[in-house]
């Protein structure tokens, strides 16, 4: 429950005196932070200065998902944790928006980061949440920006609005408990639940649904288009579609560059021997379950039936995996390998692992590692037993 004195603060951040104090604090160093609050409390009431030193920590915190816009934008905490990347939220818009979609009710719209993407592209929304601190920011944020005219925040529960009207509905049920509460893997403990979710996306013509990129394959509806979405190499989230006559497809789009693989359906490859090329799908890509579409791009082969490393032969470059040339297949020893990175005068070692139980810190204390040159080791698992792979990326020298 959200107190009154929360709104009466937050309300007078927007007043001029509230803005003179974020305007002073845009760029200030949290180091001083108990200085700036001493001086700035001498000339302004106690709670405004903390309201908006708070506020303005969050938009430093939001930079890294708002970039720019965060030094205008409201937040409540767990609206930074909890909203949308601005790159994401914008590739769904635009899909939205080449769907034909001109209008859309935003569900859990929270500080209304999603709302911001989608009327940038041209899109009136409807934006529902039950949190009035979380409306208020939204309302907030839509002025800020300049997009008042094309979002109506409104704060009721989601559950009890009418969506009829809109030409398409985008919910983003909440999946963590409280600001620093772990996350729900349980679709069914979303807030609101999966089912409610899902059948409020079938009730537009068309709909997304945000979910989390770890949600068993098995939960999806046959209904619906999976998407895995990662930005600049993490992972970020899981979109159901509804409406785009793609049913049961799966798919994997990379961000920034929007490269997009659709999974045709294939069986994982037969294992075979580690050959000249390793490759390391995208995150977004293994989520998808889409490895097989990947190996049979590179002309691949897995290493193991059970690992999600992939191959080949000869290069062939791809956006949905990175590529590293191989040196060397060992069986796993810690003492061959130090001694073998020693002899090479390795300084720096980048180690990854997928199938081990080895812990990357704990190996690196243990190699000692000093020297001018570099390498790539994987821990991993080569038809079921411990291996090292040693190489490095695809166009860097050994």
């Amino acid at each position: 429950m959200v107190r009154v004195t929360d709104l009466d603060t937050f309300s007078a951040l927007l007043a001029p005196e509230g803005q003179e104090l974020l305007a002073v604090l845009r760029d200030h160093d949290p180091a001083d932070e108990l200085a700036a609050a001493t001086r700035l409390r001498r000339d302004h009431p106690a709670p405004l200065v903390s309201a908006a030193l708070g506020q303005a920590r969050l938009r430093q915190r939001a930079a890294a998902k708002f970039g720019a816009d965060a030094a205008r934008m409201y937040f409540t905490p767990n609206g930074v944790e909890q909203s949308t990347r601005a790159t994401v939220a914008a590739h769904r818009a635009a899909r939205l928006a080449a769907l034909g979609v001109r209008s859309l009710a935003d569900l859990c719209c929270g500080i209304g980061g999603d709302a911001l993407a989608l009327a940038r592209a041209g899109i009136r929304v409807l934006a529902v949440d039950r949190d009035p601190l979380a409306c208020a920011a939204a309302r907030a944020n839509a002025g800020a920006l300049g997009l008042a005219d094309l979002i109506e925040v409104r704060c009721t529960d989601v559950t009890e609005v009418d969506t009829a009207g809109y030409d398409a509905v985008f919910v983003d049920p909440a999946r963590r408990k409280g600001v620093r509460g772990g996350r729900v893997f349980d679709p069914e403990a979303y807030a609101p639940p999966l089912s409610w979710a899902v059948g409020a996306a079938r009730s537009a013509p068309y709909a997304a649904l945000k979910i989390a990129p770890g949600v068993p394959h098995e939960a999806l509806p046959e209904d619906a288009e999976a998407e895995w979405i990662s930005d600049a190499g993490d992972v970020k989230e899981a979109v159901l579609w509804f409406g785009t006559g793609r049913g049961g497809a799966r798919r994997a789009t990379l961000l920034p560059a929007g490269d997009s693989l659709v999974g045709a359906g294939l069986p994982d490859p037969e294992p075979g021997p580690v050959g000249d090329w390793l490759y390391e799908p995208d995150g977004a890509v293994i989520r998808a379950h889409l490895v097989a579409d990947v190996a049979e791009r590179v002309g691949g082969r897995l290493i193991d039936p059970t690992i999600a490393y992939v191959t080949a032969d000869r290069l062939v470059p791809t956006p949905y995996a990175t590529a590293y040339a191989v040196t060397d297949v060992l069986p796993f020893n810690v003492k061959k390998l130090r001694a073998l990175l020693r002899e090479r005068a390795v300084g720096v070692a980048v180690i990854k692992k997928r199938g081990s139980a080895v812990e990357p810190e704990e190996l690196r204390k243990k190699l000692r590692l000093a020297g001018p040159r570099s390498c790539t080791v994987f821990l991993t698992r080569v038809a079921g037993a411990p291996t090292m792979l040693l190489g490095h990326p695809a166009g860097e020298r050994a």
